[in-house]
């Protein structure tokens, strides 16, 4: 785990980006370089937003605008790029990452997901329940998706910080996903990373038990920043990877693409606003293609890793109380 709780090499390598370009090299100048922001937390306690490089980060002057106080601000404007761009003044102080605690980039949205967008999760989700399976083919090849309210803000955990296995479940596992961040109008400013934790006993033994087993405390993770979404997203590009850790060695890992979900981020969001308001805009998690074996289920003290080309690690500890 790298010095914030999740800021450190990533479990599996990927050289190139999301646009097909190194994404991370301290060389690259500054005007050339894909904007991540992230919030953090100062020693002294003070919650800043920043550009996450990749060994600092460095503060935007939100002082320079009227009514821009925060990350939300900044991805709900009309002009995210442009704005945090004017935001990062050239005299921008600068922290070494091991300085400062970086949190869940999410200030008021709320946080939805989609299932069954890749076909190894319709295999899994057709495993858990017999009674159930043909729902779950049905929904893959259906225009219509899965979509489902994962978290409200007080329920994601950033990097470092712990998600959680409900303790009436005996078989849970994470989910990595890409995640679209998308202001209040449903355009997709910008991408992260997202753990859609999920009891998969709890859900193949009634899917109508669904919110019980996606929607608790410390539910979802998010982080460590968002990529704002300045060019057109190359899905062959984007490449995800799952590590899981107990007791300091690997007991899972996995990868897959995002060029292997069958419905598009344009698509997903379009079903989300459908009929629906979002003011504060909104986190949509993009499904699962990595799902572990069935004999596995996560334990207290499990360390989760996920990586995504272009954004980064996100890592969080796992706990879980006896009932």
């Amino acid at each position: 785990m790298g010095p914030t709780g999740g800021i450190g090499p990533s479990p599996v390598h990927f050289a190139t980006g999301i646009f097909g370009c190194q994404m991370c090299d301290s060389r690259v100048p500054d005007g050339d370089r894909p904007v991540k922001l992230c919030k953090i937390r100062l020693n002294d306690g003070s919650l800043r937003v920043a550009s996450m490089l990749e060994t600092e980060v460095r503060l935007l002057d939100l002082t320079q605008i009227d009514q821009c106080h925060s990350l939300m601000d900044i991805l709900n404007s009309s002009d995210p790029f442009g704005l945090a761009r004017f935001l990062l003044r050239p005299d921008a102080t600068a922290y070494p990452l091991s300085a400062v605690t970086v949190l869940a980039p999410i200030d008021s949205q709320e946080v939805w997901a989609a299932g069954v967008t890749y076909k190894r999760s319709q295999i899994a989700r057709m495993e858990e329940s017999e009674t159930s399976a043909s729902n779950y083919d049905k929904v893959y090849t259906a225009d219509r998706p899965e979509l489902f309210f994962k978290a409200t803000p007080h329920r994601v955990a950033g990097p470092g910080q712990p998600l959680r296995v409900r303790g009436d479940s005996s078989w849970s596992v994470p989910e990595p996903e890409f995640t679209l961040v998308a202001g209040p109008d449903g355009r997709i400013v910008g991408y992260t990373i997202g753990n859609d934790m999920s009891a998969r006993d709890i859900e193949g033994e009634n899917p109508l038990y669904l919110p019980q087993a996606k929607f608790y405390r410390q539910c979802a993770g998010l982080g460590p920043c968002v990529l704002l979404a300045e060019q057109p997203l190359t899905a062959e590009h984007v490449d995800i990877g799952l590590q899981i850790r107990r007791a300091g060695a690997v007991v899972y890992s996995g990868a897959t693409k995002l060029s292997q979900m069958k419905r598009t981020p344009e698509e997903l969001i379009s079903w989300l606003f459908r009929e629906n308001e979002l003011p504060q805009g909104a986190f949509l998690m993009t499904g699962t293609g990595i799902v572990p074996d069935d004999n596995f289920t996560l334990e207290h003290g499990d360390e989760v890793s996920i990586s995504i080309s272009g954004i980064g690690t996100l890592t969080n500890p796992i706990v879980k109380d006896a009932i």
